[in-house]
């Protein structure tokens, strides 16, 4: 299945999120990789999700009978978010929906995991460029994703955790900060 955003004047403003059954999936974005930098090329980065975030996935695009049907509101007054498309194929069924916002309880719970998947997504692409190219800049991206754990608006951790893994084991990083990627990524880690 898959989820694309395109929401211009946002960073990034063009994503897509592919999630095979396994878990496994791919993330493409135009997304800035620094504030000054202009929007990049998308390119397609694996990942690999835990089996918790993968079965809520999968249980709420079933609850959201796989998007077929009115899944848009189609109300006029409400703000534009973006335009968000769910897909969904098993060889069985192919769906898509497109949508700024929806009614259906299990299409929002899917939005902000997909959404919340693509933070977690976008700063594992900044903190890969600050890990090679700036690695004093690594810790105020680490400490905006502890701000956001705590929060519940980070979507699965795991998905980076060869990032976060590097940065943790990296003895010509900061200790604070190598610290801080360790207990992103769990208490078995740190």
């Amino acid at each position: 299945m898959s989820f694309t955003l395109d929401f211009p004047g946002a960073n990034p403003s063009h994503y897509e999120i592919q999630v095979a059954s396994d878990g496994h999936g791919s993330y493409s974005s135009n997304g800035q990789l620094t504030s000054d930098s202009q929007a990049a090329d998308p390119v397609t980065l694996p990942f690999s999700l835990s089996d918790k975030v993968r079965q809520q996935i999968f249980d709420l695009a079933k609850r959201a009978q796989y998007f077929t049907g009115k899944v848009d509101s189609g109300r006029k007054n409400i703000a534009n978010t973006g335009a968000k498309t769910l897909s969904y194929n098993d060889g069985k069924r192919t769906t898509q929906a497109t949508y700024n916002y929806s009614l259906m309880p299990a299409v929002e719970q899917l939005t902000d995991v997909f959404q919340n998947l693509s933070t977690t997504l976008e700063f594992g692409r900044r903190l890969t460029f600050f890990h090679k190219y700036q690695k004093l800049a690594l810790d105020d991206d680490l400490k905006r994703m502890e701000e956001l754990a705590q929060t519940n608006s980070l979507g699965d951790v795991q998905a980076i955790a060869p990032v976060l893994e590097s940065i943790g084991n990296d003895p010509t990083v900061m200790n604070i900060t190598r610290a801080r990627a360790l207990r992103l990524l769990g208490p078995s880690k740190t």
